[in-house]
């Protein structure tokens, strides 16, 4: 955060609009544009994105949608909070994303929706998922919480799929405090979205549908409009500490693939490492934090017990959640940071 979004929020506090109104309406604009999407609709959250995503394109009880075994919790839940059963498929151990022949053989005449997730700022293979997709009628929400400005083939991620879910929590390659965001190019769907964030409602006490308060404020939007138009200088930032990163630490741990087809924005910068837990300590112990998303697959997660489906046990994303280490990646590292990452990294396994 900076001056920039300190004025902004300023701003909108003086101004008296606090609800949404029409910086609101001026960050929907301006971030469909940047996705390239005819349409996008702001909301209180990330899950909230993803929830009223697949309300919208109508997952209701018994439906089936298909997620990958390694994301955060809210992949899963968020289907469940709109009566459907989240069908547990595994991951490509290359991309850390859902592997398309692992998710298409997990639908069935149940399944309404898939969720690729684009893990750590890395795009889903997006082709065979939607050529997959499509013969059955099968609609594709993009779960983009950490991959704002990613590109699949040279398209943005998030408007590709039917819809796509975006995430300004703080720690996002951009933020508003807290906030989400659906993309679509389907104008119902957009509709609908909007009914269904503010209680159904078209007018004064005029309510259609069912809906939910799940509106974003006006000073979550100024914050959001001031962050989009720096997020491209902090995914360069992202990528150039990456790269310093992999260079350094070649050989000592598995450092991330990047798809031909893909440009990555490094939400995360995640190696696979041998002695994980030792590494973290002998890092922690050097003044370097690190983070491990996620310790176990959604197919290991007790709460998610008895409420989704496992078809085959996602062995893959098993393994991974006993390798995977974040290291420090964010635009604020300068060189000398990155050089002690590499150091400490080093350090413990030449020991």
């Amino acid at each position: 955060m900076g001056p920039g979004e300190q004025a902004a929020v300023a701003e909108v506090l003086a101004s008296g609009q606090l609800a949404q109104g029409a910086r609101v309406a001026e960050f929907e604009a301006a971030f469909a544009r940047y996705v390239g999407c005819e349409e996008a609709v702001a909301v209180s959250s990330g899950t909230e994105a993803l929830r009223l995503a697949l309300l919208a394109i109508g997952v209701g009880p018994g439906d089936e949608v298909v997620v990958p075994a390694l994301t955060f919790v809210a992949t899963a839940s968020a289907v469940i909070m709109c009566g459907g059963v989240p069908v547990v498929a595994d991951v490509d151990p290359a991309t850390f994303c859902l592997d398309p022949a692992s998710a298409e053989a997990a639908m069935t005449d149940r399944t309404r929706a898939v969720v690729p997730v684009h893990l750590y700022g890395h795009p889903s293979d997006l082709d065979p998922l939607m050529a997959a997709c499509r013969g059955r009628g099968v609609a594709v929400v993009e779960d983009a919480a950490q991959a704002h400005g990613t590109r699949y083939k040279g398209k943005r991620v998030g408007a590709i799929g039917t819809c796509g879910c975006f995430s300004f929590y703080p720690t996002k390659n951009m933020t508003t405090g807290e906030g989400g965001m659906v993309t679509t190019h389907d104008h119902d769907i957009a509709g609908r979205l909007r009914l269904l964030r503010q209680h159904g409602q078209v007018g004064p006490y005029d309510y259609r549908v069912l809906g939910y308060n799940s509106r974003m404020t006006e000073m979550e939007a100024a914050i959001g409009l001031v962050q989009l138009s720096r997020l491209e200088g902090f995914n360069d930032a992202r990528r150039s500490n990456a790269a310093t990163l992999t260079e350094g630490l070649d050989g000592a741990v598995g450092t991330p693939e990047v798809a031909l087809w893909a440009e990555h924005v490094f939400h995360q910068y995640t190696v696979r490492a041998q002695g994980r837990d030792g590494l973290r300590a002998h890092l922690l112990e050097r003044g370097v934090g690190s983070g491990v998303y996620y310790p176990q697959a959604l197919s290991q997660l007790p709460v998610l017990a008895g409420a989704a489906r496992v078809p085959a046990r996602p062995a893959v994303a098993e393994r991974l959640c006993a390798e995977v280490l974040s290291l420090p990646v964010h635009p604020g590292l300068g060189a000398g940071d990155v050089g002690t990452i590499v150091e400490g990294v080093r350090t413990f396994y030449n020991r």
